[in-house]
């Protein structure tokens, strides 16, 4: 079986997984248990490969966990890695028992609990704090009483425990980290718009990381100030070399769930809790990471025209992020208020690759004088319309605004990519193709007709800082071209042909009447 046929096989088991054990909980509220129960056996697996060096011949989860040698290693694991589990508490141990344990759900409760304050008072206390918050043993979601509730984890557990990912290398990292990807991107799909909220689909993940860090060979760290379950972040890590990020990975959550998610998205992708920063809060008015910008890469997909305070907190109009645009982003439209923000953190090497909802590019007021600003301080590199219908609970044909400090002209780049899409069943696809074509024109700055344009900042002003893609890129014309003349010599042998047909219908009738006269 070929690396991408093990990947389809384990998908399509753990989706099926996902389904059977959940009954008739809805799917989105039973995510986490599924989610979290993936975490639960990588990290524990995780921590025996740690512990026990590799060696097949440690029998980690045999030993007792009053053990001498468990103790001696406790202080330096949990320094190196982050948390502590100790045999009995490993997801091996409690998944082979779960179908007997008349104590499942408070067991599990303990346990994870007790991950949890392994690490209070070490470095890693903040990633590590909450990361089970969501696992929810006593939920009446697993069922009406302990007996029901401790048959479904036992479920989830034992399915989670029949999945086969081999022994605990790189691959078998990179299978874990797809299943969770894949997981989440089907309860996404499944949710609706509470689904576009959290996860931005891969494909379109992929084209934002490469526009954000293209042309740089290393960059110092990335951050997404809208982080939704990580997979943003993610993607630069699987797109380049590790090396090429340097210090690691931040980002912003402001629901505490997809807070969660993101923190398990990084672990689960080998992410070690000293390399991603994740906080829990709302980025416009409480922001974190201020001591840690500039940062070279900045990727992003906001929520759309979201409410914020605005112009009802006067203090905002003098915050450093806002005050050098004269002007707060609209209380009911906060998406200039998301890209001023991510301008501010932005180093000098750097780009911002932003989504952003296709209205802020036109609409006069507040957003026409952000514009300006953007534009007449150079800092917008490109805006590309998307195809639409590519994200998870909205069919809008949604763009992406590239932000960067240093351009060498006044130029802004515009590309047209609204035709660049498969159709799917749910939602259109963006392809491997279709994103080398975006970075083939993003690279060459070509004028590429109906397809790619450079234009002046003149041009722009004169325009009203419109910076809508499609004032400046002609569409392509694919109507049918009508040769008139052709046209006009096909109606006359038509109406020659329907003359004729007359004259011989008439003479028919002529020839019919007379018979019957001299009948």
């Amino acid at each position: 079986m070929t690396g991408a046929q093990q990947r389809a096989a384990l998908q399509n088991q753990i989706w099926k997984i996902a389904n059977d054990v959940r009954g008739a909980v809805d799917g989105w509220d039973f995510k986490q248990y599924v989610l979290g129960s993936l975490f639960y056996r990588f990290i524990s697996e995780n921590f025996i490969a740690y512990i026990t060096g590799g060696d097949a011949s440690v029998d980690y989860a045999a030993m007792a966990d009053d053990d001498e040698t468990i103790q001696a290693a406790k202080d330096d694991a949990i320094k190196t890695k982050g948390y502590f589990i100790y045999p009995s508490q490993l997801f091996v141990n409690v998944a082979a028992k779960a179908n007997t344990n008349a104590r499942l759900n408070t067991d599990l409760a303990d346990i994870f609990k007790a991950i949890e304050a392994s690490a209070s008072g070490y470095p890693s206390e903040q990633d590590i704090k909450g990361l089970f918050a969501d696992f929810d043993t006593t939920s009446n979601r697993l069922g009406n009483t302990v007996k029901d509730k401790n048959t479904r984890l036992a479920a989830v557990l034992k399915g989670v425990a029949e999945l086969d990912f081999g022994g605990f290398d790189a691959s078998h990292i990179d299978l874990f980290g797809d299943a969770y990807e894949f997981l989440i991107s089907n309860y996404a799909a499944n949710a609706g718009k509470s689904g576009g909220e959290f996860f931005t689909p891969q494909q379109v993940s992929k084209l934002i990381a490469q526009l954000a860090m293209h042309g740089q060979t290393s960059i110092n760290k990335i951050y997404d100030p809208a982080c939704g379950s990580g997979s943003l972040l993610l993607q630069a890590k699987k797109q380049f070399d590790e090396h090429v990020i340097e210090d690691g990975f931040f980002g912003q959550e402001i629901n505490h769930t997809t807070y969660n998610l993101a923190r398990m998205n990084m672990f689960l992708h080998n992410i070690n809790y000293d390399k991603f920063h994740i906080q829990l809060g709302n980025t416009l008015i409480e922001p974190h990471f201020g001591d840690d910008k500039p940062f070279d890469a900045i990727v992003s997909n906001p929520p759309y025209s979201v409410n914020w305070i605005g112009s009802d907190d006067p203090t905002l109009i003098n915050d450093d992020r806002f005050a050098p645009a004269g002007v707060l982003a609209p209380k009911s439209k906060a998406d200039f208020a998301f890209v001023l923000h991510a301008l501010s953190y932005l180093s000098s090497k750097g780009r911002a690759a932003i989504v952003c909802f296709p209205g802020i590019f036109y609409r006069s007021g507040a957003e026409q004088k952000i514009r300006k600003y953007l534009m007449n301080n150079n800092y917008v590199e490109s805006v590309i319309s998307l195809a639409p219908n590519l994200f998870y609970g909205t069919t809008i044909a949604v763009n992406i605004l590239v932000l960067s400090k240093h351009k060498t002209d006044t130029a802004t780049q515009f590309i047209d990519a609204s035709g660049l899409l498969k159709k799917g069943t749910n939602n259109n696809l963006l392809l491997d193709e279709h994103i080398k074509e975006i970075m083939a024109v993003f690279d060459s700055k070509a004028n590429v007709e109906h397809f790619a344009k450079m234009v002046p900042l003149e041009q722009v002003a004169a325009n009203d800082y419109n910076l809508s893609v499609s004032s400046y890129v002609e569409v392509k014309d694919n109507r049918e071209v009508v040769d008139i003349a052709q046209l006009n010599a096909e109606l006359r042998t038509t109406v020659e042909r329907i003359d004729k047909l007359r004259k011989d219908i008439d003479a028919i009738v002529a020839e019919v009447e007379g018979e019957e006269v001299e009948a």
